[in-house]
C-alpha cells in the first residue's frame, strides 16, 4: 500500500523548476537545434526554395550525395575501456599549420545568396573557433574581405582554372598577397554537373522574379529584406552574370585544363598546394609524383558526376597508397562529429564541411555558423570520450569498421572461344 500526501508548495517548487524563457528569437531558434539536420530544417523554413535547393541539391538523381552520407552512417565503432578521458585534445596539424579541430570550412560558391552575411560570417566563425576557412573562386566576398573578417586565422583559397587564365592567375596572386597559406586546385569541374533542382526552380544569378518565387518569398520577407538592403552581390571571378549556375560555370570553366596548368600554378603559388576533387588511387599516386602538398578526396558534394566514387569508401585505399607521402583530407557527406572521427580514424588528416556550414548560415547568419561548429565539436568530443581516446593521434583503423551496402558485381570470366577451324 502506497502512502499518499498532499505536496507542500515548497516541495513543488523544488520538484518543478521552470526554465527561464529566452526572449532573443534567434538565440532560441539556434539553441533548439541539436544536430546539423535540425539546422537544415530551420534553414529550409527561412530561405527561399531556389536558394535552399541550390545548397541542398546535387547532380541529376543525387545518388552520389545520398551514398556519401549513407557511408558515414554505415560505420561501426569499437571503443576501448578503462581509459581516463577526463580531457581530450581535438587539435591537429594540417598543411603546415595548426587547427583547433579536425575540420575546416569548405569552399562554397554564391554564399551570400544563402544568407547575406555569407563568407564574412563563415570566416569570422572559423577564426573564432581556431579552424581554417576556405574561400571559393565563385565566392561572393573578396579575398581581401575574407582576410579582414579573419585577420589572424588561417585562410585558404580554392581555385578554378578558367578559360581566361589571367583571371585565375590574378586571383592566385591576390590570395598570396593577402597571406592565404594554402591553395586548393580543383580538378573535378571541367564542366558543370546537371543540377536539376536549379533548372526546375529557375535559379539564376541574379535571382529572376517569377510568380512562383514571389509566392515562395511571401512567408520569408526577412531574406528579401536582407538581399535588397545590403551591398550588391559581386563575384571576383565573373565579369558578367545572368543565367543559371550551370550556365555560368560552363561559360567560365575550361575543360582543357591539364598537368601543364598544375605546373604553372605550382610555380606561382608560394604556399601549400592541395588538389581537390581526387577520386581514385592512380590519380592520387600521380599527384604525389608531381610534388603536391596534399589531396582532398571529394566528389564535389555530389554536385558534378552522379554515381561518382564515395570519398569515405575510397579513403583507406588512398591513405594506404600515398598517406606516407602526402596529407589526405576528405569532404562530401559529413553531417556529424562522429563522421569526422570515423574519417580521421581511417587515415584522413583533415575534413571539410560545406552544406553543414551553409545550413547554419541560413538558419542564423554568423551565430548559426557558430552553432554548426559547436554542434560538430560537441559530437566529436563525445565520440572520442566514448571511444576512450584522449587525442586524435590515438585514433586508428582498429576503432572503425566500414559496413558495406554497395558491393561491386563480380563478373564471370570471359568464355574461352573454341577454334572451329579444321
Amino acid at each position: 500500500m502506497v502512502d499518499r500526501q498532499f505536496p507542500r508548495p515548497v516541495e513543488l517548487l523544488e520538484l518543478m523548476q521552470f526554465k527561464k524563457p529566452e526572449l532573443n528569437l534567434k538565440k532560441r531558434r539556434l539553441e533548439s537545434a541539436l544536430t546539423i539536420e535540425d539546422l537544415a530544417r530551420i534553414a529550409r523554413r527561412r530561405t527561399p526554395r531556389a536558394a535552399f535547393d541550390y545548397t541542398e541539391g546535387a547532380a541529376e538523381g543525387e545518388l552520389s550525395l545520398a551514398r556519401a552520407r549513407q557511408a558515414f552512417q554505415d560505420v561501426e565503432f569499437h571503443p576501448s575501456i578503462l581509459r581516463d578521458v577526463s580531457t581530450v585534445d581535438t587539435s591537429c596539424e594540417i598543411w603546415g599549420g595548426p587547427s583547433a579541430l579536425p575540420f575546416g570550412i569548405a569552399p562554397t560558391g554564391f554564399t551570400r545568396l544563402m544568407q547575406t552575411e555569407g563568407e564574412t560570417a563563415g570566416a569570422g566563425a572559423a577564426g573564432a573557433a581556431g579552424i581554417p576557412f576556405t574561400l571559393s573562386t565563385l565566392g561572393t566576398t573578396s579575398i581581401e574581405g575574407v582576410k579582414a573578417a579573419n585577420p589572424n586565422g588561417r585562410n585558404w583559397f580554392q581555385l578554378y582554372v578558367m578559360r581566361q587564365r589571367e583571371i585565375s592567375y590574378g586571383l592566385v596572386e591576390r590570395a598570396a598577397q593577402a597571406g592565404f597559406d594554402t591553395l586548393f586546385f580543383t580538378v573535378d569541374t571541367p564542366i558543370a554537373g546537371a543540377r536539376l533542382r536549379d533548372k526546375r526552380n529557375g535559379f539564376s544569378i541574379p535571382p529572376q522574379l517569377t510568380l512562383g518565387t514571389i509566392v515562395n518569398a511571401i512567408p520569408r520577407p526577412w531574406w528579401w529584406y536582407d538581399f535588397l538592403t545590403t551591398p550588391k552581390l559581386e563575384f571576383a571571378s565573373l565579369s558578367s552574370t545572368g543565367g543559371t549556375v550551370g550556365d555560368l560555370l560552363n561559360a567560365a570553366m575550361d575543360p582543357s585544363i591539364n598537368y601543364d596548368d598544375l605546373a604553372i600554378i605550382r610555380e606561382m603559388w608560394p604556399g601549400k598546394l592541395v588538389i581537390k576533387g581526387v577520386q581514385n588511387v592512380d590519380d592520387a599516386r600521380t599527384l604525389v609524383d608531381h610534388g603536391v602538398d596534399g589531396i582532398v578526396l571529394s566528389n564535389h558534394g555530389g554536385r558534378q558526376l552522379d554515381r561518382a566514387p564515395i570519398p569515405f569508401h575510397l579513403l583507406p585505399s588512398v591513405v594506404r597508397e600515398v598517406g606516407h607521402h602526402t596529407e589526405v583530407a576528405i569532404d562530401t557527406g559529413i553531417m556529424n562529429g562522429a563522421d569526422i572521427i570515423a574519417a580521421y580514424a581511417l587515415g584522413a588528416k583533415f575534413t571539410l564541411i560545406g552544406r553543414a556550414y551553409l545550413y547554419g548560415l541560413m538558419a542564423g547568419g554568423r551565430a548559426g555558423v557558430d552553432r554548426t561548429i559547436q554542434i560538430l565539436t560537441d559530437q566529436l568530443i563525445r565520440t572520442m570520450k566514448l571511444l576512450q581516446v584522449t587525442s586524435l593521434a590515438e585514433l586508428g583503423p582498429q576503432h572503425v569498421t566500414q559496413l558495406t551496402r554497395l558491393q561491386p558485381l563480380r563478373r564471370d570470366p570471359e568464355p574461352v572461344r573454341q577454334d572451329t577451324d579444321a
